[in-house]
């Protein structure tokens, strides 16, 4: 028989409000996203260690500005050199994966959660949860919201403001809500700026 841990894995809808095991896990990692918040940015030892031990996997060089929040931790997945900047939340009911070399500016959000448009079922504590996957190299500017089940392709760039609805290819410069392809990122942009 499945639990509701076990539909949320399979994308099915799930009870995420009164589920006594799915509550205990939240309320878990919400005591360590909290100890998380209150350390001294100075304390990198310590910081490091709480977020290797709340995340699914990391890698050897990570940046995480506080604050930071997340709904589970385990379901979180990131790359070499990750950087989110102040004010990133995750809610990792499903798997949400980072490449390597992903930057996220302040105040973006990564949501796995969805719920029912019915308000019978939305009202029973019901939602779904489908996974976020970022590739290698992405920037994900200011402001910007990533719904479920989206996945960005290596080396694009999310302009600031977007809310990404859909999935985004590689190798493009995509805005707007809902946030849409602008270009391809081509090698005129290594001349843009001057170094």
């Amino acid at each position: 028989m499945e639990n509701e841990k076990m539909k949320a894995k399979a994308g099915k809808l799930y009870d995420a409000n009164y589920d006594a095991e799915l509550l205990g896990e939240r309320e878990a990692c919400a005591d360590k996203t909290f100890e998380l918040n209150r350390l001294r940015p100075s304390r990198t030892a310590e910081r490091e260690a709480l977020i290797r031990s709340l995340f699914g996997k990391t890698k050897g060089n990570f940046t995480i500005i506080s604050p930071f929040y997340c709904d589970y931790g385990y379901n979180i997945e990131i790359g070499e050199n990750f950087f989110a900047n102040m004010n990133c939340v995750i809610l990792d009911e499903a798997k949400v994966s980072f490449g390597d070399n992903v930057f996220i500016a302040p105040n973006c959000g990564f949501y796995t959660a969805g719920h029912p448009l019915d308000a019978e079922r939305r009202n029973k504590g019901l939602e779904y949860a489908y996974p976020i996957t970022v590739g290698d190299n992405v920037w994900i500017g200011a402001n910007v919201s990533v719904l479920p089940g989206v996945s960005i392709g290596d080396n694009s760039v999310i302009g600031a403001g977007s809310v990404v609805t859909r999935s985004i290819p590689a190798n493009v410069l995509a805005a707007g809500n809902p946030c849409r392809v602008i270009r391809e990122i081509t090698e005129e942009d290594k001349k843009r700026y001057a170094e």
